[in-house]
């Protein structure tokens, strides 16, 4: 896989500085069920690397610290770290809003079949990946049996009161383009889905998330073998929205890898990327001890991709 730092380093990307921190998102770590194409993280059922029990103890102090409100649990597939559900009642029980981004599919795997009826009880947030409403799509880019997989996963969601009339159980769906294009408008495609995975699925959800895809990683490495990196750089510099600048996730989010070094985003982090202007890796026990650092954001060229057209963030367009 292709270093992509040294293509992304350089840029005249406007400084950017973090407003108001509200939101700790913790990458749990690397390991998933499935191997996607468009995977930023590179995660695979291979990958060993895991947040152990101690960095999640800091991530709670760090919570009380600072007023945090929202701890964002990602990975890979963050519910197959050994500490997923230890993690979620410490933070409920701190009053802490908690979400999972959830593939679907983990909730049929064997072992977390209670998982589903474990995120309801604890009222957890889910953030749940689906890239397309056809079977064909899905597979296509996330393996045979996916989409079946991720539709029956929606349905056990359903059934606990996700995306109920009244439930205050909340279901939303991401979006990511299958190849190097920005999402379409992202009321529009909203509509075509629930009308679609209703009429074909008797399934529901609350909102839909459209996510560009980062030139990072497994994505950015794919670009680069198939020569269309530069070309797909040139489309999310042209479609530079200014007026998303001041509702980027960066500004009042930071991003925590499994070892507990903390970032200026989840992309960043996979750039290995230090938070702020540190030379040095940052990490949360330091935090801890000396404060947060200066508001500076470090960027590089793949900020476009959050600034391209409608905007794009982990709660989806920014300009919608």
């Amino acid at each position: 896989m292709h270093d992509m730092l040294p293509h992304l380093i350089q840029t005249d990307f406007p400084s950017i500085q973090r407003t108001q921190l509200d939101t700790l998102q913790a990458n749990l770590g690397y390991r998933c069920n499935q191997s996607c194409l468009h995977c930023h993280v590179a995660a695979s059922p291979k990958r060993t690397e895991e947040m152990d029990w101690a960095t999640m103890q800091l991530m709670l102090d760090f919570i009380e610290k600072f007023g945090i409100t929202t701890l964002d649990l990602t990975g890979g597939a963050p519910e197959m770290n050994q500490h997923f559900k230890r993690l979620v009642i410490a933070a409920r029980k701190l009053g802490v809003k908690v979400i999972d981004r959830c593939n679907l599919t983990i909730l049929c795997e064997p072992g977390y079949e209670d998982f589903a009826e474990f995120l309801a009880e604890h009222d957890v947030e889910v953030v749940a990946s689906l890239p397309c409403y056809l079977e064909d799509n899905v597979d296509a880019q996330r393996g045979d049996g996916v989409f079946q997989a991720s539709i029956d996963g929606l349905k056990q969601l359903n059934q606990l009161g996700y995306a109920q009339d009244g439930s205050g159980k909340v279901l939303n769906l991401v979006y990511n383009p299958p190849g190097p294009v920005l999402p379409p408008e992202q009321q529009a495609l909203e509509t075509n889905y629930k009308y679609e995975l209703n009429a074909r699925y008797g399934v529901q959800f609350s909102n839909l998330f459209t996510l560009a895809n980062m030139p990072i990683q497994r994505f950015g490495s794919t670009l680069i073998s198939k020569k269309t990196f530069i070309p797909y750089m040139e489309l999310l510099r042209n479609s530079f929205n200014a007026a998303t600048l001041d509702s980027l996730m960066c500004r009042s989010l930071i991003s925590v890898d499994w070892q507990g070094y903390v970032h200026d985003c989840d992309f960043n982090q996979q750039l290995k990327m230090p938070l702020g202007s540190s030379r040095a890796p940052v990490h949360l026990e330091s935090l801890l001890e000396d404060g947060l650092p200066e508001s500076a954001i470090r960027i590089g060229d793949h900020c476009y991709g959050c600034t391209a057209g409608q905007g794009s963030s982990c709660g989806g367009a920014l300009n919608a």
